[in-house]
């Protein structure tokens, strides 16, 4: 029974979160995800808190992944700034294709919608952010005045812009390009300056 109710509970997560990336909150329903799932609206019920319990487990559920990802940028024989470029390009990748991912940002930005309260998919990756920043300027990489947290903190934002904007205004293809064009703004700015 156990192994059911988790089975179902995804069904409904990821019906959701489908239909929260595409047509975001307010024109989701009940109705819509039950039928997306496959299930029951008294499934929806019985298994999270309405659409607003749903709506946050959507974005609770990147938060439950995180650590695989961010796992993969430990390795400290690879400079900090490579992995944090190397990040980002993976957090794109899956703002773009991961149909959970994608909800999370929107229903993020459509928080002042929801009745309840939605957290920042963005804290832990400011967070690894900082942490490379800061092993990047322990180790020469980046100019000393540079503040880890403060600087993580802008280029999270700035990344998150670039790619809401990017997607709407010339489509998830190009996204690649433009994330390598803003490194390439952004780095320079960021390194240690030469003599």
């Amino acid at each position: 029974m156990q192994e059911r109710a988790k089975a179902t509970r995804r069904s409904l997560l990821e019906a959701a979160a489908q239909l929260f990336a595409e047509q975001g909150y307010a024109a989701t329903s009940v109705n819509d995800i039950s039928a997306r799932s496959g299930r029951t609206s008294g499934a929806v019920y019985f298994h999270y808190d309405g659409k607003e319990g749903i709506a946050v487990a959507v974005v609770e559920d990147r938060f439950a992944t995180w650590s695989q990802l961010a796992a993969r940028y430990a390795d400290e024989t690879v400079p900090p700034l490579e992995r944090l470029v190397a990040l980002s390009y993976d957090i794109a990748h899956a703002l773009t294709r991961d149909p959970v991912t994608r909800a999370g940002a929107r229903l993020w930005a459509e928080r002042t919608v929801i009745k309840a309260p939605v957290p920042d998919p963005f804290a832990l990756w400011t967070t690894a952010a900082t942490r490379l920043l800061a092993q990047a300027r322990l180790a020469g990489q980046v100019n000393e005045h540079i503040r880890p947290a403060r600087t993580a903190r802008t280029l999270v934002r700035a990344f998150f812009g670039l790619c809401t904007l990017t997607e709407v205004l010339e489509g998830t293809t190009v996204l690649d390009d433009r994330l390598t064009d803003w490194w390439h703004l952004t780095l320079p700015s960021l390194r240690p300056r030469s003599s």
